[in-house]
């Protein structure tokens, strides 16, 4: 009978010791001293992206007569610059909230990408209300000169802001500052 109950007691103190697993649903949980709070994050697989075509993409540039700042960045999830700036957006956007400013982002990602690496950017940077995709296989020397008044196409990032008449071209990353300064000018 002591056989028996040696393994047996050996048995439901291993079993007893089994180290306990935690699944961790959301890893963008960020703490402090006082609060815990969890940002939002959606699986890239549940994100649809509205599609411009280039005649669409033209007609939402036009200027428009009412008092919204429309912010329009051209980017490519390839593109290091455009990534370099995307958080100083972020943080205006957010800074910004409930007032009459729109900030679009126009991917233009190759096709193939937009259901991989886009979506995936859109979902880790909760961008996807913002983003449109635009196929830039379709866009035309006439396309940008209609559109801009010093962009070709030939390079990104590539950001306008309009309000009412006025507007502002950037060719090229934007520093925290000079973003700032630049809506700063529509008010």
């Amino acid at each position: 009978m002591r056989k028996l109950i040696l393994p047996l007691l050996i048995l439901s103190l291993l079993s007893a010791c089994k180290k306990e697993t935690k699944s961790v649903e959301n890893e963008n949980t960020k703490s402090d001293s006082v609060a815990t709070v969890t940002e939002k994050t959606v699986s890239p697989e549940a994100i649809n992206l509205k599609e411009f075509s280039v005649a669409r993409t033209a007609e939402y540039l036009k200027s428009k007569d009412n008092d919204t700042l429309y912010v329009t960045n051209f980017f490519a999830t390839w593109c290091g610059p455009c990534m370099a700036e995307i958080p100083h957006f972020k943080e205006k956007m957010e800074e910004l909230k409930g007032q009459p400013v729109k900030f679009t982002f126009v991917d233009i990602d190759a096709k193939e990408d937009w259901n991989t690496a886009v979506k995936d950017f859109a979902a880790k940077n909760n961008l996807q209300d913002h983003i449109v995709l635009l196929d830039n296989s379709k866009l035309n020397p006439d396309f940008f000169k209609n559109n801009f008044e010093k962009w070709d196409g030939g390079a990104i990032p590539y950001t306008i802001m309009k309000k009412g008449k006025k507007s502002d071209e950037t060719l090229g990353s934007m520093s925290k500052e000079m973003l700032a300064e630049k809506l700063a000018s529509f008010k």
